[in-house]
């Protein structure tokens, strides 16, 4: 995927790094009335464009649910190599440009 599609990369890479079989992206789902899904990694949100993204380009996958019904979602084959990918990438970029991606996405 090209990288304007990323949303918010500096983020989305930040979670990427965070996401392992130790410590999963959480999916608590929303209900009837009114409240949205929430993600949250680390015990801190995870902001809904970027949870969307790694789910629907098949880089996080389900593994189960927590005793309180959250769903577990961990990085897949795909995700681990989209993560390295921008690991390097991040690596190649000086500090202004880290700057610029961090501030303005």
């Amino acid at each position: 995927m090209p990288f304007a599609a990323i949303p918010q990369r500096a983020e989305t890479l930040q979670v990427l790094r965070l996401i392992s079989d130790f410590e999963p992206m959480l999916m608590l789902s929303g209900d009837d009335e009114g409240y949205g899904s929430r993600w949250t990694l680390s015990g801190q949100q995870v902001q809904p464009a970027i949870a969307r993204y790694l789910m629907e380009s098949g880089f996080v996958a389900e593994i189960g649910k927590t005793e309180f019904g959250a769903r577990k979602l961990v990085l897949t084959e795909t995700g681990s190599d989209f993560r390295e990918r921008g690991m390097r990438w991040w690596a190649e970029l000086n500090f202004l440009q880290k700057l610029k991606i961090t501030l303005f996405g």
